[in-house]
């Protein structure tokens, strides 16, 4: 279930624990979350502007967010 891959991206995010999200990175399904999450990583670890770093860690967590929202229909089996 791609919640849990939110959750735990969201928990990785907010305490700094960048080596869990960057192992949640290369196993997630969800190739939105892992563009966001290489993008973060990539400039939290190389870019000498810190705007852009805060930029794309608020992308993260705004992607995060919206993703936690969305429920999906449900389907009955008959």
């Amino acid at each position: 279930m791609m919640i849990l891959d939110y959750d735990k991206a969201l928990y990785y995010t907010l305490w700094g624990q960048w080596d869990d999200l960057l192992v949640l990175m290369v196993r997630t399904k969800d190739d939105l979350l892992s563009k966001k999450i290489e993008r973060f990583l990539n400039d939290y670890h190389y870019s000498l502007d810190q705007t852009k770093v805060v930029d794309s860690h608020d992308t993260l967590l705004y992607y995060l967010d919206h993703a936690m929202k969305y429920n999906p229909p449900l389907v009955e089996e008959i």
